[in-house]
């Protein structure tokens, strides 16, 4: 596999804590998980960068003496740019973490008006 030494530009791909270039991404929005930008791991490749092939993974460079170890690890997989995030049982865990969007003077958890109407 060769690395690349040149420092490539990286291009940030959300707006506004979304991917909207992903269909079923889902929203970061008001979670307290803010989107972070995608990095360079040590083997010169762009991780969370929407663009899944890259002249310098091994994907790309594939031979019988490639181990397939070499792509296990942290530092393959984006914390806020994975697909793993389009899953249900995870985009309803940050479901969960949004705040409800209530009136102006509603109780953010109680429902004060419960049985009074």
């Amino acid at each position: 596999m060769k690395k690349n030494n040149q420092n490539p530009k990286i291009e940030q791909v959300s707006l506004d804590e979304t991917l909207p270039h992903q269909i079923s991404s889902p929203s970061f929005k008001n979670t307290g998980i803010h989107m972070e930008p995608p990095f360079i791991n040590k083997y010169g490749v762009i991780i969370g960068d929407s663009k899944y092939s890259s002249e310098n993974s091994p994907l790309e460079n594939w031979s019988k003496e490639t181990d397939p170890e070499i792509m296990s690890g942290d530092e393959w997989v984006h914390p806020t740019n994975d697909i793993g995030w389009n899953s249900t049982e995870n985009r309803k865990l940050l479901e969960k973490k949004k705040k409800p969007n209530a009136s102006p003077f509603m109780h953010p958890t109680k429902d004060v008006s419960h049985h009074n109407d």
